[in-house]
């Protein structure tokens, strides 16, 4: 005669059951959907893990920006021009374009949290090497090493996404997922305000050592990120349709043929990319208006990370209700700002103007780039479950990779005609994306 296998023993400490009730809402009476009895059971430890590890993540992330502390880091070091502007195409398309591949491999592992863990290393490793770069190398050879390290760290960051994205939709509640996500984004944006508020506080020309630090600081965020996500109490789970080489991985493609609700999605994302391309020509126009200063660069930092403190929970929470939404009011939001500066730059914004205007368009753009980034994620990992989760992942970031690229390759030459030209195009594509999202199917709740 059968019996159900024993139930796995809770490792949540209490401290972590506490803070999770206050942080989601929750008590013990919650109701875990979309996951495992035994991953029920250990959400709120789980949920405190993810938390501490991704924040210090998405910290490391603003402290080493390819929109903006890198940019300025090739300009101090005298490196050409065209590397600057192959920094957010590498960085956003390096870490999507293999997870056709990655994800392939990833469905064949029932534990899937050691690939994060991996990844997060790598990060912090080329950190640690972009810090030593800052002081040792100039020029050229300055510019081209920081492109490579940039590749290689994209490269792990598009593993350690395939494999978040998984490990949450296995051990974290449909409808507290976004909430999640909010607090991670919250918390990293009030690090964020500290660091750029500091920054401020520096001389106004800078030194090599100052970007060496936040670089070196980035990369112990990303040792600490690793080590709490190796903490992280997950379940093995399916792994079939395993890595059975590159004909099967390329054979997912064709979720985009075959189905409907998932190619809408891929659409609209890729309509509504410029909320995150269009950060670093909102930054050249202020930097032509107002100066190169390491003040700036700080102002620009601590906007971001306000931003992020501010909108995080309010996009979170409406996400866990309709991630559909929060995608299209996010998307409308950067597409308008979008436009409104490329009006501005061709009016001759400049002075007193120019100093409370895109400081104040970059801080609107990082509140809509987070309910976008925020609500596709979570309209992501909900649409689906199990290994059809990793193929939409996989899928929909190696195509918008390839995109991203292209399309990033295309704004830098279009940039030398016209920033703000190139501006405006962003905002318009927002816009067409905003509108498709409204035809997703409504998944959230």
């Amino acid at each position: 005669m059968s019996t159900a296998p024993p139930a796995q023993p809770n490792t949540t400490p209490a401290w972590a059951e506490s803070v999770y009730q206050r942080l989601a809402d929750d008590d013990d009476g919650r109701v875990c959907k979309a996951i495992s009895d035994d991953a029920c059971r250990e959400t709120p430890g789980n949920f405190m893990r993810l938390l501490a590890a991704n924040t210090m993540s998405t910290l490391a992330d603003s402290v080493a920006s390819a929109k903006t502390t890198l940019p300025w880091l090739l300009l101090h070091l005298g490196a050409p021009g065209w590397t600057a502007s192959l920094l957010v195409p590498i960085r956003e398309s390096g870490s999507m374009l293999p997870q056709l591949l990655i994800g392939a491999m990833v469905r064949s592992l029932a534990v899937r949290k050691w690939i994060w863990v991996l990844g997060g290393a790598v990060q912090g490793a080329c950190l640690a090497a972009l810090a030593t770069v800052a002081l040792t190398l100039q020029g050229l050879s300055a510019g081209i090493a920081i492109v490579a390290l940039l590749t290689l760290f994209s490269l792990a960051r598009g593993a350690c996404s395939i494999a978040y994205k998984d490990v949450q939709g296995k051990t974290i509640p449909k409808t507290r997922r976004g909430v999640l996500s909010g607090w991670i984004g919250s918390i990293a944006g009030a690090l964020s305000m500290g660091v750029g508020l500091g920054l401020g506080l520096l001389p106004e020309t800078g030194s090599a050592s100052v970007f060496a630090g936040l670089l070196a600081g980035g990369a112990l965020l990303w040792v600490i990120a690793a080590w709490s996500f190796s903490r992280i109490a997950e379940f093995p789970g399916a792994t079939d349709g395993g890595v059975n080489g590159m004909a099967e991985a390329l054979g997912r493609l064709g979720l985009l043929r075959d189905d409907a609700p998932f190619r809408r999605f891929v659409i609209a994302r890729a309509l509504a990319m410029g909320s995150g391309l269009a950060a670093p020509f909102y930054v050249a126009l202020a930097r032509d208006a107002l100066g190169e200063t390491v003040a700036l660069l700080g102002t620009f930092i601590l906007l971001e990370g306000l931003a992020g403190l501010l909108s995080s929970p309010v996009w979170g929470r409406w996400s866990d209700r309709s991630s559909r939404q929060v995608f299209a009011a996010a998307s409308a939001l950067a597409a308008v700002l979008s436009i409104a500066v490329a009006l501005a730059a061709w009016s001759g914004l400049s002075g007193t103007a120019a100093l409370i205007a895109y400081p104040l368009a970059f801080f609107g753009l990082g509140v809509a780039h987070a309910g976008v980034r925020l609500g596709r994620k979570t309209y992501l990992v909900d649409m689906s479950g199990g290994n059809r989760r990793t193929d939409y992942v996989a899928v929909s970031n190696t195509v918008i990779g390839g995109l991203l690229l292209l399309t990033g390759a295309l704004g830098a030459l279009a940039s030398l005609v016209s920033v703000p030209g190139t501006v405006l195009l962003l905002g318009l594509c927002g816009l067409l994306g905003a509108a498709m999202s409204l035809r997703w199917e409504e998944v959230s709740g």
